[in-house]
């Protein structure tokens, strides 16, 4: 569906029985994200789950609006939500209510509730690429920029089990207020190839996963689905997978990469989870 210069589509909701009968194809299509950052387009995916939408905006020689959708029901699109938005490309700058943000790749900004946005480019041939994350919010919080060298910083795994890597917290207790959106990245060191592994799974919250900073000819195998019932949906740079709060979440690359989670749900704890011994997987 098409709006202006904004493609949006909407993903329903499905119980871990159902999930667990689908192929390949129907995986795909209900739960992986392709085509986000199109040159001079908004492009949204609105999911039932926690009604989160993930999207992403690539202003070119023009300045993009963040347009309303049918499905946030409000004549403007942050009217009763929050965003978290992240630049993986070029510098470009968001305007929050008239306010201009002027964001280096991988720095994050909160948007509070009610705000008027527009996305732009400082230069059209090495455009910003914004990936836009959005949930219901209860109450307006303050509009924030967060430098990536600002966010808290935790140092986890080992080359041993080949999972180094370096974790960004842009959303934690001690930092940005939000309603109900957490946000980081996380970035593995050159070797490491897992994430999230041991697994686990948080029944309160979904989650998104975007994959980027991947070579053209690699893939990540992101695997979910209830511990006793795993698939897997097969990912290339800048795509995005949805996992259900039933789901576990991880991934395993043909080389190291980046990525950014966020979730939506009941509470803002980073540590609310329910761990899954490896020995348990199915």
């Amino acid at each position: 569906m098409t709006a202006n210069h904004t493609d949006y589509s909407i993903r329903q909701a499905f119980d871990p029985a159902t999930g667990a009968r689908m192929g390949s194809s129907e995986l795909r299509d209900n739960f992986h994200i392709s085509n986000l950052f199109t040159p001079a387009r908004v492009k949204l995916t609105y999911t039932h789950y926690d009604r989160m939408i993930v999207g992403g905006a690539v202003p070119t020689t023009a300045a993009l609006e963040l347009e309303t959708i049918k499905p946030t029901g409000t004549p403007a699109f942050l009217d009763r939500r929050e965003m978290i938005v992240v630049n993986i490309g070029g510098k470009g700058t968001i305007e929050a209510d008239g306010e201009p943000y002027r964001m280096e790749t991988r720095d994050m900004l909160y948007v509070g509730m009610g705000s008027k946005v527009t996305f732009s480019s400082e230069n059209a041939s090495e455009p910003a690429k914004f990936y836009l994350l959005s949930a219901p919010a209860h109450q307006r919080y303050p509009t924030k920029l967060i430098r990536i060298g600002d966010a808290k910083r935790l140092d986890l795994g080992g080359q041993e089990t080949s999972n180094e890597r370096s974790i960004f917290q842009f959303i934690h207790a001690d930092g940005v207020k939000t309603c109900q959106l957490v946000v980081g990245i996380t970035q593995l060191a050159r070797g490491s190839v897992w994430n999230t592994m041991p697994c686990h799974v948080h029944d309160r919250r979904m989650e998104a996963y975007l994959y980027f900073d991947l070579p053209e000819t690699a893939r990540v195998f992101h695997f979910m689905g209830e511990p006793n019932e795993t698939r897997h949906i097969v990912m290339a740079n800048e795509e995005a997978v949805i996992s259900p709060p039933w789901s576990i979440h991880s991934g395993c690359g043909t080389s190291n990469y980046t990525f950014i989670w966020a979730m939506a749900g009941d509470n803002v704890d980073y540590t609310d989870v329910d761990a899954v011994p490896i020995e348990n997987l199915r």
